[in-house]
């Protein structure tokens, strides 16, 4: 009797499956195709648009993924050791209704990126190794991750959940999200330009309208798109794809890039003529000829009113300090929030205002550090030597600063002013009358941030560049409200009104520019010249304060000799009568008594009258005037 035939173990292995199995788990693939809900592999079929022969080859290069014996069956099924890995020839032969066009790259398996075709040189694309992509590999696993690639350029825009929307904002949500809603399904979304100076309100008005869409925004800066035209389009297929995937939004921030190189530009115009879905676009100012449609939104700060409301969630209602930081600052909801929370530690005792003050400060300097030379302001009212007449001007400004949140936001002047609401002066003297000092002893007085702009250097010989050197430094220094001092205003300002040229013409734009922020800025700048009589009317009338520094007389003089050494400085008697018959400036005598000190400590000795008047004549040669022997002679 003959023996029953026995399979082995390896040949077990080995074995290709009867018609019937691969039947039956045709039948057990349709089963799970019609459940709720459906596989990854039918999800991603149905949203990519893979035919079931493309999502048969997909399938066969995941398996190699997925278990370890595929790749003994390809090489098995292909009849070459070699090959023990999927191809084009191998799922043509092996699957029904094989179709030649799923090679082609304008299909989805190509297209959506959704396999790797490893094609050595002269080898023919069909029996070419296939690999199927990583993300999709973990998508078929279940893990549904944003793609590694597009992690590197992009980030998660925080939303913010704790912190409650401006009304303001929350009706820009809402105007944004009925704009899509109403937007026909067979038409692509418009592309929704946030526009304006603060970069984190935009992201979070987007963070919150991506929301009400059941997406999660992601942060993509414009100028770190690729350079190379296929590495952008590999980045807008890629992002194409994950937002099929996953629900998600992008804000695409071009803050940096307006105005920028050519190439910058044109790359970011070819990823938005690629891409697609929700987008929003953060701007400075409206991008014209999109390769897409899009509309504008304008996203402002929150209200001085708002702003107060946000400073006594954080704080308590009953804190006096809201009203004079709301006054002051010009933050965003985020920021006032983050700021209140690390507060929360502080020692206890009174409003906390100076710690809040100083928080603030440091929030909103970085940016105009890197734009302006900030001063750290020393001088007091005490230290001020100038006639009653200037000193009651600018403490009349010191007031105004001060009060600015009751007269503009509770007496209501606010709503009945579309400019104006700044509050700026002119300082005219000749160097060293105290110009400088003064704008020290106001940014002392009101406890705010100094920073001097040589106008000069800010003037470009270029057309728009002067505007777009302003718009920066008036956009930084909105948010903590610091005192601009605008010196050698001469460069900028003179008698142009009269139009002979193209760069008489745009030079009168740069100073109506100018004189447009200053009325609107929120805190107080100044503008400094030597020569007053070289600037036009017409423009001096836009300025709140005009405020005259004239020579120092003799009275003046005296007094400043009289205080012009610190308490410490050992000193011999001065004749401070005779010190002050020298017609210099407040500047120059500060000149001296520095370079009198110096050589009294070299000297091991006290400052006496000989050092000064030697100080005195080194001081006067620097300034060619006529030296008299008998003058410095003690």
């Amino acid at each position: 009797m003959a023996q029953p035939v026995t399979q082995s173990a390896e040949e077990s292995r080995h074995a290709v499956p009867e018609p019937d199995a691969l039947q039956k788990a045709e039948a057990a693939m349709q089963a799970l195709a019609a459940s709720d809900p459906a596989p990854a592999l039918v999800i991603l079929s149905r949203q990519l648009g893979l035919s079931g022969f493309e999502a048969n080859v997909l399938l066969l290069c995941a398996a190699m993924e997925l278990d370890t014996r595929t790749s003994e069956l390809c090489a098995q099924a292909q009849d070459q050791p070699t090959r023990p890995y999927p191809t084009f020839a191998l799922a043509l032969a092996l699957f029904d209704d094989p179709a030649w066009e799923a090679l082609s790259p304008d299909q989805p398996l190509r297209y959506w990126r959704l396999i790797e075709i490893n094609q050595p040189a002269g080898q023919p694309l069909t029996t070419s190794a296939l690999r199927a992509d990583e993300r999709i590999v973990n998508y078929l696993k279940g893990l549904n991750a944003l793609d590694d690639r597009l992690a590197s350029f992009m980030s998660a825009a925080d939303a913010a959940p704790g912190v409650t929307l401006p009304p303001s904002q929350q009706a820009l949500v809402e105007d944004i999200v009925r704009h899509w809603r109403r937007t026909a399904p067979e038409t692509p979304l418009p592309v929704a330009q946030l526009l304006g100076p603060d970069p984190a309100s935009k992201q979070l008005v987007a963070a919150r309208a991506s929301s009400a869409l059941g997406r999660q925004v992601y942060r993509l800066a414009a100028e770190a798109l690729p350079a190379a035209q296929s590495d952008l389009d590999l980045l807008a297929r890629l992002w194409q794809r994950e937002r099929i995937l996953l629900p998600l939004a992008l804000y695409l921030d071009s803050q940096e890039i307006e105005g920028g190189a050519p190439e910058t530009v044109a790359a970011l115009h070819r990823f938005l003529g690629h891409a697609g879905g929700v987008i929003f676009l953060g701007a400075r100012e409206s991008w014209a000829n999109l390769p897409r449609a899009s509309f504008a939104v304008d996203v402002a700060k929150p209200t001085t009113a708002e702003q107060l409301a946000a400073w006594e969630a954080a704080l308590g209602p009953t804190n006096p300090a809201a009203g004079s930081l709301a006054a002051q600052f010009s933050l965003n909801v985020t920021t006032i929030a983050q700021i209140a929370q690390s507060q929360q530690g502080a020692p206890e005792g009174g409003d906390g205002l100076p710690a809040l003050w100083a928080a603030c400060t440091a929030v909103t300097r970085p940016r105009l550090d890197a734009l302006a030379q900030r001063l750290q302001p020393k001088a007091t009212w005490d230290d001020l030597v100038v006639p009653d007449e200037q000193e009651s001007l600018l403490r009349q400004i010191a007031q105004q600063v001060a009060q600015r949140h009751t007269v503009y936001e509770q007496w209501g002047f606010a709503e009945k002013m579309n400019r104006g609401l700044g509050i700026s002066a002119l300082f005219a003297g000749d160097s060293g009358t105290g110009k400088t000092m003064a704008a020290e002893v106001l940014a002392n007085e009101l406890q705010i941030s100094l920073y001097r702009i040589d106008l000069s250097a800010v003037v470009s010989k270029y057309i728009g560049e002067t505007e777009k050197n302003l718009r920066r430094l008036f956009d930084a220094a909105e948010d903590g409200g610091a005192l601009l001092f605008f010196d050698e205003a001469d460069a900028l300002f003179g008698k142009r009104s009269e139009v002979k040229d193209s760069h008489d013409r745009y030079a009168n734009i740069e100073i109506n520019y100018l004189l447009q922020r200053m009325e609107a800025y929120r805190g107080l700048a100044i503008l400094a010249t030597n020569m007053k009589s070289a600037l036009d009317q017409a423009f001096m009338r836009r300025l709140r304060f005009i405020v005259n520094f004239p020579f120092p007389g003799p009275v003046e003089r005296k007094r400043i000799w009289q205080q012009v050494f610190p308490g410490h400085v050992p000193l011999d008697p001065l004749d401070y009568d005779r010190l002050a018959r020298f017609t210099i400036t407040g500047g120059n005598i500060h000149s001296i008594a520095l370079n009198a000190a110096f050589m009294a400590a070299q000297a091991g000795a006290p400052v006496s009258m000989g050092l000064v008047l030697a100080a005195a004549r080194t001081e006067f040669r620097k300034l060619d005037k006529p030296v008299s022997e008998a003058d410095f002679t003690e």
